[in-house]
């Protein structure tokens, strides 16, 4: 097994369990797409590009549905700012179509993978911690 890129620290933990638990499954998707673009292995991505994609897409809108309504029960105050962040999200997922892919798949790779690391930090670290500190 690889040594995973992308690792949950203890900085990323917001205390909240379930939201803890789904953020683990969106690192494993972000190490995924890391060890498709480091294969040589696999001449032709695309299949794997687009299952990964798919899985990505299923996940954060069950993830995000799970967290907005955990942020409205607790009557988050900045739910709409965060759920228009989640909104961004799909939609630029949603942009990495089967043309794009085909098109350059390690451009494809790369770029998704810069997207994933980006909010993987920004989003989780400074907006999911929040979410955490107001539930204390």
């Amino acid at each position: 097994m690889h040594m995973a890129m992308y690792e949950m620290k203890p900085e990323y933990y917001t205390g909240i369990d379930f939201i803890d638990e789904e953020h683990k499954k969106l690192f494993e998707i972000a190490n995924t797409v890391y060890y498709l673009l480091i294969d040589e292995f696999i001449p032709d991505k695309y299949d794997y590009i687009m299952g990964v994609i798919n899985e990505l897409k299923d996940y954060a809108k069950y993830h995000f549905a799970h967290e907005e309504e955990y942020m409205s029960a607790i009557k988050f105050k900045r739910f709409f700012t965060h759920k228009v962040e989640h909104d961004d999200f799909i939609e630029k997922v949603n942009q990495y179509d089967s043309n794009i892919v085909d098109e350059n798949q390690k451009e494809a790779l790369l770029d998704l993978l810069e997207f994933l690391t980006n909010w993987l930090v920004e989003h989780i670290l400074k907006q999911d911690k929040l979410i955490g500190e107001k539930a204390e």
